[in-house]
């Protein structure tokens, strides 16, 4: 139900955008178009983006006092995008969660199979896909005016979104304090990388090609955070990540699995293959932070899949390292 009314707003607004534009000359800009308070604690903006032309809902968690400065942190929900179910709405307790964090707590919902890049061309299927401009560019500006957020950023994500935070960071050098990857592959331009990013892209029926270009080709090398992990000097790096093999959240009474045999054996079979390629890609590339002598945290579950589950753990776990490094008391 929630989904349905974000789309009904979002339709609302896009129509108002249009006839306001159409006695217009000049573009639109990327600017703010509504905002709902869905309690004390969360409001939903509704965002035009001028470089993907239309507008998307943005979460945002916060304290219910936000008359001071607060910082932000960026928080990316993973291949679908949190057009789905699969979100941090709706698997976890993070509303909750942070409500007693004086942290501003931003989450757009959109850019499903998009790696939250920008696109070289418009995908056929994907649409007009500009989300690094959309989330270093357009909308940092936008959430710092309208909550008074004191400059100070961190991002986070899982899955796809887990190698999206390294690119996001690459693309505005310092602007991020910290980066936090919850399983996520951060090498893009190796067979393996290309090839679970390929997987992630054709679940949306895009063609990869449309993305960074050729498969191989420059643009897969800019956007490989093991290559470019140079530039990540200054910033904090942490990563978190299983095995694949079962763990504590791979049972029946797990809130993730509520008793259904299928999902468990989908959420150790599947999940822990997804998970066991995730690994391998973060143990390479904190060789490669180690070799660099660019300090990170490493968390590796000795058991642990591609779910939920542990993924709200290692929210819960890295916070209060993210919150040092916002400054959030």
């Amino acid at each position: 139900m929630r989904m349905i009314r974000l789309l009904g707003i979002v339709l609302a607004s896009s129509m108002a955008l249009i006839i306001g534009s159409a006695h217009a000359h000049a573009a639109p800009k990327s600017r703010i178009m509504s905002n709902y308070d869905d309690s004390p604690y969360e409001t939903t903006l509704i965002v035009y983006s001028a470089a993907m032309r239309q507008g998307f809902p943005v979460t945002v968690l916060h304290p219910r006092n936000t008359n001071r400065p607060l910082p932000v942190l960026y928080l990316l929900n993973g291949a679908g995008g949190g057009e789905d179910s699969a979100t941090w709405a709706a698997r976890t307790n993070y509303t909750k969660f942070f409500r007693t964090k004086n942290t501003l707590v931003v989450t757009p919902i959109g850019g499903a199979f998009s790696y939250y890049t920008d696109w070289k061309r418009r995908d056929p299927a994907l649409g007009r896909l500009k989300w690094q401009t959309f989330l270093t560019r357009e909308l940092p500006p936008l959430i710092d005016s309208h909550f008074h957020a004191n400059g100070r950023n961190a991002i986070a994500g899982i899955s796809m979104a887990g190698t999206s935070v390294f690119n996001l960071a690459l693309a505005r050098p310092n602007f991020y304090t910290s980066v936090a990857a919850f399983s996520g592959c951060a090498r893009t331009s190796t067979p393996a990388g290309q090839q679970y990013i390929k997987l992630v892209v054709d679940r949306g029926a895009g063609n990869i090609a449309n993305m960074w270009g050729p498969v191989g080709s420059r643009g897969w090398i800019d956007n490989d955070p093991y290559i470019q992990a140079p530039r990540l000097r200054g910033t904090k790096v942490y990563m978190t990540t299983g095995t694949g093999l079962p763990g504590k959240h791979e049972n029946l009474a797990d809130k993730g699995i509520v008793g259904d045999p299928i999902t468990l054996v989908n959420q150790a079979v599947v999940g822990g293959i997804i998970e066991a390629a995730v690994n391998q890609c973060t143990q390479e590339m904190a060789q490669r932070l180690r070799s660099l002598n660019i300090p990170f945290n490493l968390v590796t579950h000795p058991g642990g899949t591609h779910s939920w589950g542990y993924w709200e753990d290692d929210l819960h776990n890295t916070w209060p390292m993210l919150a040092r490094d916002l400054h959030s008391r």
